[in-house]
């Protein structure tokens, strides 16, 4: 056999013993996290990540002062500032950065949580699919996929509160109507809020 095989036979072997990826990013059951860019910060094959620590978005969360008439546990979308408020009571509030509907699909009224999924699959809605003919009928849950890593169903509406492959977008008026934000911030909600609970989007 000449070298340039056996070198050609080295690298195939090489490459057969590495181990395979794991994929969690698809497993609901182990806890991920990623930054702004998409990138895996906590799960494995991370270096970790503290709850306490930075919150990995483009736009910080923060507990700010807030309009006390709100009900604790109420989530009020403010689409103007492109801004999501948790309410925690006591006239305070946690604020999140999000992406909202482009000119045409803007919205406001009130609904409450009606489902949470973690790595939801999506069905682009009817109109949609008019819309844009090159969108599959279903996609399944994953990190492809528009919806991120969680997903908030809102009332009866095809409108939800999730997260996002796109994570660039978050503070633009790009979606059709729903609220994304980055995968981090949609995880660290999702964890806050349960089913029933109150949703406001004013404009």
């Amino acid at each position: 056999m000449s070298r340039t095989m056996l070198v050609a036979a080295a690298v195939a072997i090489g490459v057969m013993a590495l181990p395979m990826r794991a994929d969690a990013e698809y497993n609901p059951g182990v806890q991920v996290r990623y930054d702004a860019m998409g990138n895996l910060v906590e799960g494995p094959g991370s270096a970790g990540y503290s709850s306490g620590g930075p919150s990995y978005t483009p736009i910080q969360r923060e507990v700010v002062s807030f309009d006390p008439k709100y009900g604790k546990g109420t989530i009020v979308v403010n689409t103007a500032e492109r801004r999501l408020y948790l309410v925690l009571g006591d006239g305070k509030a946690l604020k999140y950065g999000i992406g909202v509907g482009r000119p045409g699909f803007a919205w406001a009224g009130a609904h409450s949580v009606t489902r949470k999924a973690e790595w939801p699959g999506w069905t682009p809605p009817p109109q949609m699919r008019r819309r844009q003919p090159h969108l599959p009928a279903y996609m399944p849950g994953g990190p492809e996929n528009p919806l991120g890593a969680r997903a908030m169903y809102i009332g009866s509406t095809f409108y939800r509160i999730h997260g996002s492959n796109e994570p660039w977008t978050i503070g633009q008026a790009v979606s059709s109507g729903c609220f994304r934000m980055t995968n981090d911030d949609v995880t660290d909600l999702y964890e806050r809020v349960k089913v029933g609970a109150r949703v406001v989007v004013i404009n």
